[in-house]
């Protein structure tokens, strides 16, 4: 059965398009081949991976988002959709755009009342195709995926050559497996060119110069900038989306960080029993002079807060990558969400105040890891950078990373044997810089760098105090501290147009969305400027940016307006003016969402 709408308008390199199918069949090495390939014609693409967190049998999907000027966010409507699943077909079908395509195994009938006649269907028969071809019925599953990414390819205008390359390098060690994927690729791509008239369709990608950019998760990227910064130690316990950075530094560890000549490694990577002891070891690591982390999600950071107050208060640097997933309690482990700002920004009871990076791409997870461990050391606390779901474990296209050789660790004020023999005598809390941090020591150094590292009430000399008036100057110093770190942060990204009165803020992978909306809105005869904002403390330049415009609009991926409250709550900007613009679904951001709701609180 098959329905052909009218032909749409050609749209080059400038559609999306979503693939249906079922947890555990293997779908997604044909999808992220697809998306691969397109890269490598230079055309700039998107991808996410929707999946649920049980091991298979559930529905999951791929949307794949391919745009010439870069804009390349999430979408909910598309121009093509890979409709596999039965389960969620007329679901599937609905998010189609009129005049757009269904692709779908033609093998089994579709049932009538899923067609519509404003979108065209093309059926590929691909279980009858693979089981003429493979034997085991896995073999079968697995390569009906392949089929269909070959059919793809002739519909879409992709380059054969390049995914024929991608399929050797995958398999260059696996004959046969090249052979199945290179055999059902070309029966996915010979039905489609033997039996639908146009090809490619009217949505067709075409090469574009290649600009020095790589493809790459915001994990494996985090994982690299902590190899780079000097990281030696890492404790964990494993938890979805972060457990992917700690594989990847890992592996990085095993190739850059043993010792060529003796075999020994130059690393310590643990396996806790649970999220308090990876801190804990993280901590006291750090303590010891190492340049130590832990990678984490919610629920993790959650169980990481007496070990944090601790750090805090004892003033010992520890680096934390939250990979923020949608909450609260277990929540959905394979969602997306920012909504660990607040937890993370005052962390522990008590009054306590953290250092935050967000990342808002895997550069930035590459470039904010290595950041983080420097601010840790420099100011001898606790930073936290926050990631999530979307930027971790999904493929960006980004600028080729870039390191400075020269590059050296800023290990903050640390007393040597010389320093401690020249002091009359060295009391741990009490010699400030101007920024309110107190020179520290290591362990071994010298007897006369000693000092009790107490989480308890403490003088400015390090000694136990109940005392009030000794405990609060201990306190408000670390408060000044922190207040000084301000200028340390990434400045905010921002855009500003001639004759704006709107400010849209946001952070993290809400980017790219943003970025997208602003330009829609343009369209729309509202203008608008952009901050993206990387760091807190926040830095003058953001509350510059909130003070200069009549309203605000701060959009994030939570629920209680998380990035809104902080902003209220450590500015003076006038509350009024700032406006939310919320999703909280576990999806990644649309523009679609940002724009309408734009409008509808204007009034538009």
């Amino acid at each position: 059965m098959s329905a052909v709408a009218t032909k749409p308008a050609t749209k080059v390199n400038d559609f999306a398009l979503k693939l249906a199918n079922v947890n555990g069949t293997g779908s997604a090495s044909a999808n992220s081949l697809l998306m691969e390939a397109m890269f490598r014609m230079g055309v700039p693409v998107s991808g996410k991976n929707l999946f649920p967190s049980n091991i298979q049998g559930l529905p999951t999907w791929y949307e794949i988002r391919v745009n010439h000027s870069g804009f390349v966010g999430r979408v909910q409507q598309y121009d093509l959709m890979v409709a596999m699943n039965a389960q969620t077909m007329e679901r599937d079908i609905a998010e189609v755009k009129s005049g757009g395509y269904v692709l779908y195994d033609s093998t089994f009938p579709m049932d009538s009342g899923l067609i519509r006649e404003d979108v065209t269907f093309l059926g590929v028969p691909l279980a009858r195709l693979c089981n003429q071809q493979f034997d085991r019925a896995r073999d079968r599953i697995l390569m009906k995926n392949i089929a269909y990414a070959g059919a793809l390819v002739a519909l879409l205008g992709i380059d054969p050559k390049v995914v024929e390359v991608l399929l050797d390098q995958k398999f260059a060690k696996k004959l046969q497996l090249r052979q199945a994927n290179l055999l059902a690729l070309h029966l996915g791509m010979e039905y489609a060119r033997d039996n639908f008239g146009e090809i490619p369709l009217p949505i067709r990608v075409e090469r574009m110069p290649k600009g020095e950019t790589i493809l790459i998760d915001g994990n494996t990227a985090a994982a690299l900038g902590c190899v780079y910064a000097g990281a030696t130690v890492a404790a964990w316990y494993p938890i979805t989306p972060s457990t992917s950075l700690m594989d990847a530094f890992t592996r990085f560890c095993e190739r850059f960080r043993r010792d060529p000549e003796t075999g020994r490694n130059n690393y310590l990577i643990i396996q806790a029993e649970d999220e308090l002891a990876a801190l804990g070891i993280v901590v006291g690591a750090a303590w010891n002079g190492a340049r130590a982390f832990t990678a984490t999600s919610g629920p993790g950071l959650s169980l990481m807060n007496e070990i944090l107050g601790l750090a805090y208060y004892a003033e010992i640097p520890a680096v934390l990558i939250d990979v923020q997933r949608t909450g609260p309690s277990t929540g959905m482990p394979t969602r997306t969400q920012q909504s660990d700002i607040l937890e993370c920004a005052y962390a522990s009871h008590g009054d306590t105040k953290h250092i935050l990076l967000f990342p808002g791409n895997p550069f930035e997870c590459f470039e904010f890891a290595a950041r983080s461990f420097d601010l840790a050391e420099r100011f001898q606390t606790p930073v936290m950078m926050l990631s999530d779901l979307d930027i971790g474990m999904n493929d960006w296209v980004v600028p080729k990373l870039t390191w400075n050789d020269a590059y050296i660790p800023d290990r903050g004020i640390v007393l040597d044997a010389d320093m401690l023999e020249r002091l009359q005598k060295f009391h741990r809390y009490s010699r400030l810089d101007a920024e309110f941090v107190a020179a520290r020591t290591l362990p071994g150094v010298s007897p006369l760098g000693a000092y009790f590292a107490r989480g308890s009430g403490h003088t400015e000399d390090g000694f136990y105090t109940e005392s009030p008036d000794e405990y609060q100057r201990v306190v408000d110093r670390l408060l000044q501290k922190h207040s000084a770190a301000a200028r340390h942060m990434p400045e905010p990204l921002i855009e500003e147009h001639p004759g704006a009165q709107i400010g849209l803020v946001t952070l993290g992978g809400c980017d790219l969305a943003v970025r997208e909306a602003v330009y829609e809105l343009a369209l729309l005869g509202i203008t608008t400027d952009f901050m993206r904002v990387r760091g807190f403390p926040f830095r003058r330049s953001v509350e510059a940016f909130l003070n200069a415009h009549e309203r605000i609009f701060v959009i994030e991926q939570n629920r209680d307006a998380q990035l809104r409250r902080l902003l209220t709550l450590e500015t003076n900007v006038s509350t009024p003016k700032l406006r939310s613009v919320l999703s909280y679904g576990g999806y990644p951001l649309s523009a679609d969402t940002v724009v309408a709701s734009v409008q509808e609180q204007m009034g538009a």
